[in-house]
This record gives C-alpha cells, structure tokens and sequence, in this order.
C-alpha cells in the first residue's frame, strides 16, 4: 500500500498523467455505461439487424447536432403512430362485413431542408380479403394531393418516393419536395406549417382492422449518425468502448505476464531450458506477425476472442523475452535469492516471489502503453476486412465507411468519429505510460 501511496503521489506531480488518467476514466465509464445498458447478445441483435430493427432511421446521414453549425436546420426524422399525438383513428360501419377506417397523421414541420423519404407502413388483419386504402396529402399551404390506392397486406410498406403515379402528378418533381413545396410559386424551400396524412382504409370481412405509421426521414438522426443500413452509429461507437478495452487489455495483460514469467523461468532453469526459450524466441521473432494474423482471420476464424487468442500466442516469445533476460540474469545473482535458497524455497517460490517482483516496476509502463498498441491492432485488422462480422467496433465502422465510399461522398462523420475514438485512447494512455515509464525508470527520474 505504500508503493502504491508513492506511486500516486508522484503521478500527481505530471499534469499529462492527471489529463490521461481522466481521459481513461472516461472510457472505462463509457464502457460500463454500454455492457449496462447494453447486454452482449442485444449488441450483437441490434448490429446485425436490418430493416426490422431500423426500418426508422434514415440512411446515410449525420448526427442532430450538426444543425448546431448550419445556418438551415436539416429535418430530423418524424415518426406517428397509433398512440402517438396528432394521431386519430376512426371506425364506420358501411354495412354487414364492411367498415370504413379513418386514420389521421397530424404533424408540425418547422425545417428548412427537404426530408430524405417517406414511407407508410401498415398492418392489417384479415382473414381473405385484404382491406384496400387510400392516402391523401394535405398540405401547409392547403393544397389537397391524392397518394396511392393500394390493397394492404398484412405487411404492406407504401413508399411515397418510389410512386410513379405520384410523380406524375406532380410533375416529375420528386414526392419529398413536390409535398413540401408550392409548385405553383417555384418555391425551391419546403413550406413550414401542419401536414396531414389522411388514410381512408375499407375492411370486407368482420373482424379486419388497419393500423398504419408515418416515418418522414430527416436528413440529420441522433447523436452519432446514421450507416448504409439504417443502423445508429452511438451502438458500435459505444459497444466499440468495452471491446477495444478489453481487447487491449487482455492481449496486454496475456502477453507482458507470460513473457515475463517465462523469460525468468529460463534463467533460473539455465542450461537447455533456457536455450530451447531462446531459439524458439528467436524463430518466433522472424515470423511475420500480421500476415499469420491474416491467414488466422481467412482460413480458422474472424472471432475477435480467437484472433486474441493467437494475438497473444505469437507476441509470448516476442523481443521482450530478451530484455527481461538480461535484467533477471543481473537479479539471479543477488544475496537475497542465495539466502532464500539456503533457506530452502523452491524453485518456483523463487520465481513468483523474488525475481518477478523485483521487475514488476519496468514492466508496468510497458504494460500500460501496450494496451493502445493492441486496440490499434484488432481496428487494423478489422480495417483489413477481417474484424468480427457480428460486433460492433470501432475498426469495423471504419471499414464500413471506407467500402461505402464515405469521404467521396463527404460522409465525414461515419469514418472521423470511431477515429477520433482511437486517438482519444491511444493518447490517454500514451501520456499514462511515458509518466510511469519516468517514474519507475531510474535513468529518467532526473531527465
């Protein structure tokens, strides 16, 4: 307890320390916020969902807060539904098996920017005969717009932009803005002011019924934007937190231990066995790391937890081994491990309890400024396309936008914040590291 009162009272002399030591506070609170609120297998629901899961989002656009920086506020997406206020529902008889519902969408829109689409859903319950609808637009500037008749299904979806008729209608002008403006006037903004959808729906059997949502999708969506697929950037931008920290510090932790352990095991030993670690450390260090990586991810598994697994196989008997060697051969010959020998400890007393602790103190620097090393790893292969197909990181959001053609299509957001996310780590605990490094480092305490 008193190195460890020591070692925090000197942390709190380096400023860098103190703003990287809140930088990883602020992750580690991040990721306890998304394992919370987030169970593992609803992570992996949510990202691997398709329309189901976000058929109300908009695809491809930015986060809300950028209208915090335009001079035109983007619409966000509105969505009413059965429940919803400024929705009504009707029902009228029209004689023994057939009735007349009335569905009313009421919605206030208040944007300078066009919607990206809209879309209608509906479900309805029939036996044989499915209920037939029809929709009419009501403008802000009182214009009354018939959309489509249509014979809704149990799962009926009405693309209000991909209507021929439609368009025809309103002169080959595109439905999103055609509804939203005043043709008449050549009006180049949407008009701002109440709109109503109006759904007449007519049922043929007794029990029929038609319920129907109205998704208008905005041009701006949450907090961190949208992807090719609908799905909400915060879910991986957040899942992508515990992840890559404990990814980085698993392989970390697996790595700088058992290289240690086996680098004093061999000196201790001597003799063949700290020959037969050597050659194999030396084998190992002409192998190629990133390419054995890559054959792992294309011919066993793109688990992230097995790419780990051989992270740390092929970094055990890595450079490292020969530096702990050299400090351990310097520690061997010591009077206290003599004493402990005559004292009869054994050999792996010895180890764990007086030679690994004695190098405890160098490897802790190095132990925090690997972990970035290892997050930078698993976001690189995931770059390379061989990251988890079923979680959400950081790397694979990247990638994403890079196969989407994200920075050709200006879709900065989608590549820039995972990356910023990156940095963000990787110097909270670069700053971290280089500190301790002067702390525990004899040579750089005076520097």
């Amino acid at each position: 307890m008193n190195w460890l009162r020591k070692t925090l009272g000197d942390i709190r002399k380096y400023p860098s320390a103190i703003l990287g030591l809140s930088m990883i506070t602020v992750l580690v609170a991040v990721a306890i916020y998304a394992v919370v609120t987030i169970p593992y297998s609803e992570a992996i629901r949510l990202w691997r969902g398709g329309e189901a899961v976000w058929g109300e989002n908009p695809r491809t656009v930015p986060p809300a807060w950028y209208n915090l920086f335009r001079a035109e506020q983007q619409p966000e997406t509105i969505v009413r539904d059965i429940g919803d206020e400024g929705v009504t529902k009707s029902t009228e008889a029209v004689s023994e098996d057939m009735e007349r519902i009335t569905l009313e969408y009421v919605f206030d829109y208040t944007y300078d920017g066009f919607p990206q689409s809209l879309t209608v859903f509906f479900t309805t319950t029939y036996e044989e005969r499915a209920p037939h609808v029809s929709m009419t637009w009501f403008a802000a500037d009182g214009r009354e717009i018939r959309l489509g008749d249509i014979t809704a299904r149990r799962r009926e979806t009405y693309r209000i932009d991909l209507d021929d008729r439609l368009v025809r209608r309103l002169r080959r002008v595109e439905p999103r803005i055609g509804l939203f403006t005043d043709q008449e006037e050549g009006a180049v903004t949407p008009v701002k002011g109440t709109y109503t959808l109006l759904v007449e729906a007519i049922t043929f059997e007794e029990d029929s019924d038609v319920d129907a949502k109205l998704v208008v999708y905005g041009r701006v969506h949450g907090l961190a934007g949208t992807d090719h697929r609908r799905r909400d950037l915060s879910v991986a931008l957040l899942y992508g937190t515990p992840i890559a920290l404990a990814f980085g510090l698993l392989a970390a932790l697996g790595t700088t231990i058992t290289t240690m352990v086996i680098a004093a095991v061999g000196v201790w030993f001597g003799g063949v066995v700290d020959s037969i670690i050597q050659r194999i450390t030396e084998i190992n260090m002409l192998l190629p790391f990133l390419p054995i990586l890559i054959m792992v991810g294309l011919f066993i598994s793109r688990s992230i937890w097995v790419i780990l697994g051989w992270v740390i196989l092929l970094s055990i008997f890595g450079a490292a081994i020969k530096n702990y060697r050299a400090t351990f051969l310097q520690i061997k010959e010591a009077d206290y491990i003599e004493a402990a020998q005559a004292y009869g400890a054994g050999n792996g007393r010895i180890i764990l309890r007086y030679l690994v602790p004695r190098i405890v103190p160098v490897l802790i620097p190095q132990l925090v400024s690997s972990i970035p090393v290892f997050v930078f790893l698993e976001a690189s292969l995931a770059l390379l396309g061989l990251g988890d197909p079923q979680l959400p990181t950081w790397g694979k959001l990247i990638e994403d936008a890079r196969a989407n053609g994200a920075l050709y299509n200006e879709l900065y957001y989608w590549m820039l914040q995972p990356a910023v996310l990156l940095m963000f780590t990787g110097l909270g605990f670069a700053m971290v590291g280089f500190t301790m490094d002067r702390i525990f480092n004899p040579r750089l305490r005076e520097i």
